[in-house]
């Protein structure tokens, strides 16, 4: 194979995309992250500019086809464009976008929401699952009559001040304790100072789903540490939700937290979040709490009827669990292969994860920020071949890949890989 220097290699991706290179130039007179609207989305030179997208692939502006690992994200949990969830949509159209007011398709959304996570007991929606996260807080400080927030390294919940590392650059989140994950003698001591109002700890892993891996002990153990210390537990499944099976990462390990978070994969791919648990400690947004107790909850987008219609779709389609299934069984068997073509071309490195799958070159570990150069450069590479990776870590499944899918992507990963080593772009 040829030798491709990086320099080389950046100015083909560019080459290829005409169209790409003159949106970038003008996306960059608007958008301060190197003309992207995600930091997952910056890249140099940059990523595709996409026009269209149906089942596992995507299109460019330049006409190029991609396998799609970024799935929204992970919020297109059954693929792009799935036909119930379309038709729910168009129809919704013809009816009203948003009534500003209640309306039917809230309630039905719930009822399936609590089929699903009989947790929930509650249920309040939001635009995004960040918002959940905020208003979870809240609630359980409320609640408590505490104020302290404890959080675990690593685990990402959202960038806001509460939520982003206590370190960020602008962050005020003097009332968080960040500690180490699966240290439960670490994590005991901690709650049994009864000062946090809530546990906040992420579905599935730390970082969307496990780039840094959680015993499944850890959480079973959560419930009753926090029921001693009078600590609310808020479970992040805004990843997780419906991605692990019907009822989440929850139902997976077998536990019932006081509160849960989730978005994504709840509306079907349209923006939405929501926060689900014990009625009690949604007693606050009640009008008639008193007034030191009343949390005044609004938002333009909540419940909105057209993101309600792609929800109900989705979570008809995540009953039976055929779907997580499906995308399950694609990312076994992509981690397999793709693990052993680390093993062969002798690249320290592996692949991990369960739907969301991760590649951790090197001795990498943590979240957001953590990205090695080296998947960084993959991410280039991959996109030459056609295959569309979250910042070249992350592989997300959903229901709608193949078996062929994986075959295209394993090869691709396998030419990437070794034109890394050729051109020296692999950590040593």
């Amino acid at each position: 194979m040829t030798t491709t220097s990086p320099d080389r290699l950046a100015l083909e991706y560019q080459a290829a995309r005409p169209r790409g290179a003159a949106l970038h130039r003008e996306a960059s007179r608007y958008f301060a992250a190197r003309g992207a609207t995600h930091f997952a989305r910056a890249a140099v030179p940059f990523r595709p500019y996409i026009t269209h997208a149906s089942g596992s692939r995507k299109w460019d502006a330049d006409g190029h086809e991609y396998i799609d690992y970024v799935m929204g994200h992970g919020a297109l949990m059954l693929g792009h464009n799935h036909p119930a969830v379309v038709a729910a949509v168009q129809q919704q159209l013809t009816r009203g976008v948003h009534f500003g007011d209640n309306h039917e398709l809230e309630v039905e959304w719930a009822r399936l929401i609590q089929t699903l996570m009989p947790s929930a007991e509650r249920i309040e929606f939001f635009a995004c699952g960040q918002e959940a996260n905020l208003l979870g807080i809240r609630l359980a400080r409320i609640h408590t009559a505490r104020r302290r927030v404890l959080r675990l390294r690593f685990n990402y919940h959202g960038w806001a001040d509460e939520l982003a590392g206590p370190q960020a650059a602008g962050t005020v989140a003097d009332e968080v304790t960040l500690i180490e994950p699966n240290d439960l003698v670490l994590l005991e001591r901690e709650l049994l100072t009864r000062k946090y109002a809530v546990l906040l700890i992420e579905g599935g892993g730390a970082y969307l789903a496990g780039r840094v891996p959680i015993a499944v002990e850890y959480y079973q153990a959560l419930p009753e540490l926090t029921r001693r210390s009078g600590t609310v537990l808020l479970l992040d499944e805004v990843v997780t939700g419906f991605r692990e099976g019907p009822g989440g990462w929850q139902a997976v390990v077998g536990i019932r937290p006081d509160l849960t978070s989730v978005g994504k994969a709840v509306s079907g791919g349209l923006p939405a979040g929501g926060l689900l648990g014990r009625a009690e400690l949604f007693q606050p947004l009640d009008p008639g709490s008193r007034p030191e107790r009343l949390v005044v909850h609004g938002g333009t987008w909540n419940a909105l009827p057209l993101t309600a219609a792609a929800g109900i779709a989705a979570c008809r389609l995540y009953q039976d669990g055929e779907p997580q299934r499906l995308a399950r069984r694609r990312a076994d068997s992509f981690s397999h292969a793709g693990n052993a073509v680390l093993g062969r071309l002798g690249v320290r490195g592996r692949l991990q994860g369960r739907t969301a799958v991760h590649l951790i070159l090197g001795d990498s570990e943590g979240g957001p920020g953590s990205h090695t150069q080296a998947n960084r450069r993959l991410d280039l590479h991959l996109l030459q071949r056609g295959i569309s990776t979250l910042l070249g870590d992350a592989f997300i499944f959903s229901s709608a890949h193949t078996q062929d899918d994986v075959e295209q992507t394993v090869d691709a990963l396998a030419q990437s890989l070794q034109a890394m080593l050729e051109e020296g772009t692999l950590p040593s």
